[in-house]
């Protein structure tokens, strides 16, 4: 063993994925701190990896419970945009194939930017389907955010290119044909739904990006709409933009204001 260099040795443990494996078994003998090191690592990550698929597991219950019932495509539906003074709400229907694995899939609340980013191009390749929903700020206005939430996600699905057997739903109920479910905490607890609201949340993020060149006072890339005391200053500021949610109360307040000071 000793004959291997550290170097030699940590590239050959890139080949090991069981912990069974006589190569480790040898490497514990071997008293040299850097292996010793390596060993460590390896273990470490092993367990990371074991954890994030029994995690993946239990979120594949609901879907496995619907597959065991004869349903195939199984549909997660998910919104982004529901809190925010500005912009779209956007719904997302996702329809992933029967066997996807995605590492690390996950409420998109709960997972940095950048990690949203690598997993919708990744939910894009692991889809049969993914269809979108956008109702606008004037639509909010005039139906209230719940009932565009439930038009935006009746849109998501009637935009999938694949029929949907049953629809897993983040705490709604729709208007469909097809069988459903309405699950709590759904993009916590179903890896359908999760990759519904990473598709929902970035695709509405891009969006705002787009607007914040056309409106770059309010700072929309930043806060995306949300409420933000910087969001809030600027509206005082400059009053509502065209994108703005009239019916919200923080943008009604606003649009007083500045009416007020014509």
């Amino acid at each position: 063993m000793k004959t291997m260099t550290i170097a030699q040795i940590q590239k050959a443990l890139q080949k090991i994925h069981t912990e069974n494996d006589p190569f480790l078994k040898e490497l514990q003998t071997d008293s040299r701190k850097g292996v010793q090191t390596l060993l460590n690592r390896w273990k470490v990550e092993r367990k990371k990896e074991r954890q994030e698929l029994e995690r993946f597991q239990h979120m594949s219950l609901h879907e496995k419970r619907w597959r065991q019932k004869g349903f195939d495509a199984i549909c997660g539906i998910d919104e982004a945009g529901r809190g925010p003074l500005a912009g779209p709400v956007v719904s997302a229907a996702v329809i992933l194939k029967k066997n996807s694995f995605i590492k690390g899939l996950d409420d998109s609340k709960k997972i940095s930017e950048a990690r949203r980013l690598q997993l919708f191009e990744q939910i894009h390749e692991e889809a049969e389907a993914i269809g979108i929903g956008m109702i606008s700020p004037i639509e909010i206005d005039k139906y209230n955010i719940h009932q565009a939430v439930l038009k935006a996600m009746k849109l998501a699905v009637s935009n999938l290119v694949v029929q949907p057997d049953v629809l897993l739903i983040d705490a709604m109920n729709i208007e469909t044909p097809y069988p459903q479910e309405s699950i709590i905490k759904g993009d916590a607890n179903s890896i359908s739904i999760a990759a519904a609201s990473i598709i929902a949340k970035v695709t509405r993020d891009r969006i705002m990006a787009e607007y914040d060149l056309r409106y770059p006072e309010y700072g929309f890339a930043i806060h995306k709409g949300y409420g933000t005391k910087a969001h809030l200053d600027a509206l005082k500021k400059w009053g509502p933009s065209e994108i703005h949610r009239r019916s919200f109360a923080p943008v009604r307040s606003a649009l007083q204001q500045s009416r007020k000071g014509e």
